[in-house]
Parts: structure tokens; C-alpha cells; sequence
């Protein structure tokens, strides 16, 4: 973006800015505090921009701020469908909850109401989803434990927006930086936690295949401290591990893989660092689970170097090998990624979504075809912006949870 540009899009900031104070007051005075402010309709992606959002081939469907949810910071994000009737539901973390907002209607979210923190207020918040149930946990946030919420109880909510009990609590732990969930399985596995020393940081597992009734089974702390992690049921080309439940560990310095299928002993298979190395934070398979892609929080910021996205190939999980790195177009610092058949998605902070082309990755290349930034100030080295996105609606709406800006509800223009 030139300068002639991003000078038209700050003053579109400064205009949006004060349409939305009209329009939140104007819902305060209705007292209508599940109201979508009108000021996040839909905006289509035309000449470089969606309202005052820069993108390219992804349109604004909407955008609710985080005042609707009484949150002053925004973190992770997921979404839920329900199998009844197909609607699509977004999750959204601040940090004091986890919101719940209808958004089968783009053109008319509905807040629904919100989980409240088990404990204190947390700038890391994480959730995902089983069985028709939200799976809540959060870091620096003292005994707040697991939360669980069944999210068919949204299906009738008479008036919005609720606040929500939760239908288990677990508390075998207290703080987590994040929970990881393998549906096959029905296993939680808690990471970034300390659970009365054991386990040096490593994941904890959980049996979540009743959602109400969580079991504690044991844990892994031979890789130490798991900041993130992937667990699936492997179906990929090392047929040693075909069927086991194999668990890949961003562990900071490394990446380690381990086979957790006997809860009673899991077993480290193999690990692997790289070259600058400043904090392996979180990857995920390629869908026929022969490369991992991961991004390294710190190395924009102690390095320099714009986005690095590091592909491995996991071939042979005995002998984990570095294939090659990707960089982006700008500085800013990437965050969580996910892979949907041949691309990738990823929030990259103040440069908002990323949207990446990896149908050449055994040629060592991918290829960025398309963004939405979510920051449009600057694409900046620095923690604010996009933290969080979830690509895997069936109606191609996409969710970006924003340190500042709340939720987006995205989707590939002219789809």
C-alpha cells in the first residue's frame, strides 16, 4: 500500500470511527445490547479495499466490535455447526469470555450470550470444539481449570445476550495456554500448563468422549514445555504409525512428535529445531499429513526478517526433515495457522488473514492468493490484529478473532 492510500484509509478510520460511537450510543439509549451496530454490514473487496480494510478476493461479510461483548481485548476464535439445521456459529474469546454469536445470517449476527471466565480476566484465552461442546481454558488466569458449555443450549436462547453457565468445570489443572482436541479420539490434550510440577509444561490428556463428565488420564513431559500442539489419528505415508494418535508439539525451541495412543505411556518418536529458531509457536498437517507447517512467533521481531512460515517434511516421522520457508510480503508477526485442502490460512497480526496457494509444496513453493487485513493502521511488527481464524464452514465463511477489533466474518469474493 502506498502512502497516497493509506493516508485515504486512515481517514476512513477516523470516519468509521465516529459513525460507530453514533451508533453505539444510539444501542445504549435503545438499550439493545444485542444490536450489530449498522457500521458492520458488508463491504466488498473493490480496488484494494472493503471498507477501511485493505484485502484482495475477500469480502467483509461482518464485524462485531468488542464492546458488544463488555471485552476490552480480543484473542482466540472457533466455530461450531450445528448438525440439527447446518447453522453456523462463532466462538469468540476475549478476555473476560467466550462469546457466542449466530452468524448463518451474515447480514444479521445475533449475539447470543457469553461464557463468563472461570476466574480472573486473561489476555490468552482458547477454545475449541467436540461433540456438540465448547472445551474452555485459559493462561496466567490462576485455578481456572476447563470449562465445559453444550452448545445445543444456543439453539433456543429466548434473550440474548445471556450469560451462560457451564454444564462441567474440570479442575485437575489450573492455568493453560491452550487446549488441543482430536475428535477421532475424544481426547483433550491440555498444553502450556503446570500440573503441580508434573509433566515439565508437557500436554496433559483428557477423555472427553463424555463432554459433561472430563477424565484426567495422565500426561507427557518428555518434550517439556508444549506451547501448541496437533493430535490426529495418522493416515499418512509413514505406515509404521498408520492408526496410532500421533502428536506434534510446538515446543518453543523445537517441534517434537510423539505417539500418545497409550495414554499409560506415551512414547517421543523424534524431534527437530532450525536454523534461527526464536519460538516454534504452532503448526498444522497438510491434509495428507506428509508436511507440517509452522510459524515462529519471534523471529520477525529479534530477527527482522518478514513472516517466516517453515514447512517440514514428515515423510518419515522417525527422520523429520526441513523442507523449506516461506516469506511474506510484509513484517508483521504470524500466529495461528490452519490448512483447508491445498491452502492455508493463517492470522498474521497487523497484517490481518493470509491466505496462501500450497498445492506446490513438494516444490518448495507457495503462492499468497488473496489477505484481508484486519489492522489497517500499519502492517507493523507488533502484537495486535489478527489472532485467530477458522476456515472450516461449509458455507465458506471465515471467522478472524482481532486483539482489537473483535470478530470478522469473512468470505472469498464471489463465492
Amino acid at each position: 500500500m502506498n502512502a497516497f492510500q493509506r493516508s485515504i484509509a486512515l481517514l476512513k478510520i477516523l470516519i468509521l470511527s465516529w459513525v460507530l460511537s453514533i451508533g453505539l450510543q444510539s444501542c445504549n439509549n435503545n438499550d439493545d445490547s444485542q444490536k450489530i451496530e449498522p457500521s458492520n454490514a458488508m463491504a466488498v473487496c473493490e480496488n484494494g479495499f472493503a471498507g477501511i480494510y485493505p484485502c484482495n478476493d475477500y469480502d467483509l461479510m461482518a464485524q462485531i466490535p468488542l464492546t458488544t461483548f463488555g471485552a476490552n481485548s480480543g484473542n482466540d476464535s472457533w466455530g461450531w455447526t450445528d448438525p440439527s439445521n447446518g447453522k453456523e456459529y462463532a466462538l469468540m474469546a476475549t478476555n473476560i469470555n467466550i462469546a457466542f454469536i449466530d452468524i448463518s445470517d451474515t447480514t444479521n449476527p445475533i449475539y447470543l450470550g457469553h461464557v463468563p471466565t472461570a476466574t480472573i480476566g486473561s489476555s490468552w484465552r482458547d477454545v475449541k470444539v467436540y461433540n456438540n461442546h465448547a472445551f474452555i481454558v485459559a493462561d496466567n488466569a490462576g485455578n481456572h481449570g476447563m470449562q465445559v458449555f453444550d452448545l445445543t443450549r444456543l439453539r433456543n436462547v429466548a434473550n440474548p445476550p445471556e450469560v451462560f453457565t457451564t454444564d462441567a468445570h474440570l479442575t485437575d489443572f489450573g492455568s493453560a495456554h491452550n487446549i488441543v482436541i482430536n475428535e477421532d479420539s475424544g481426547y483433550a490434550y491440555i498444553v502450556g500448563t503446570n500440573r503441580n510440577g508434573t509433566y515439565a509444561g508437557g500436554p496433559l490428556f483428557i477423555n472427553i468422549q463424555n463432554p459433561t463428565s472430563p477424565v484426567f488420564e495422565g500426561g507427557f513431559g518428555e518434550g517439556g514445555y508444549s506451547h501448541d500442539a496437533q493430535v490426529v489419528t495418522y493416515n499418512g505415508p509413514d505406515s509404521d504409525y498408520t492408526n496410532r494418535e500421533i502428536l506434534i508439539g510446538s515446543n518453543e525451541n523445537e517441534v517434537v512428535i510423539a505417539d500418545v495412543t497409550d495414554k499409560s505411556n506415551p512414547v517421543k518418536i523424534s524431534d527437530i529445531s532450525y536454523s534461527n529458531v526464536r519460538y516454534a509457536h504452532q503448526g498444522w498437517f497438510t491434509e495428507d499429513m506428509r508436511y507440517f507447517i509452522l510459524g515462529d512467533e519471534l523471529d520477525e521481531l529479534e530477527i527482522g526478517n518478514n513472516t517466516r512460515t517453515l514447512i517440514f517434511d514428515f515423510s518419515d516421522l522417525d527422520t523429520p526433515l526441513f523442507h523449506f520457508d516461506y516469506l511474506g510480503p510484509t513484517v508483521a508477526i504470524d500466529h495461528n495457522g490452519y490448512v483447508k485442502n491445498d491452502t492455508y490460512y493463517f492470522a498474521n497480526y497487523r497484517a490481518g488473514l493470509r491466505v496462501l496457494d500450497i498445492s506446490q509444496i513438494a516444490n518448495s513453493s507457495f503462492t499468497e492468493i488473496g489477505f484481508f487485513d484486519t489492522y489497517p493502521e500499519n502492517d507493523g511488527t507488533a502484537f495486535d490484529g489478527a489472532w485467530n481464524v477458522y476456515p472450516y464452514f461449509t458455507s465458506g465463511n471465515i471467522i478472524v478473532s482481532d486483539v482489537n477489533r473483535g470478530l470478522f466474518v469473512l468470505r472469498k469474493s464471489g463465492s
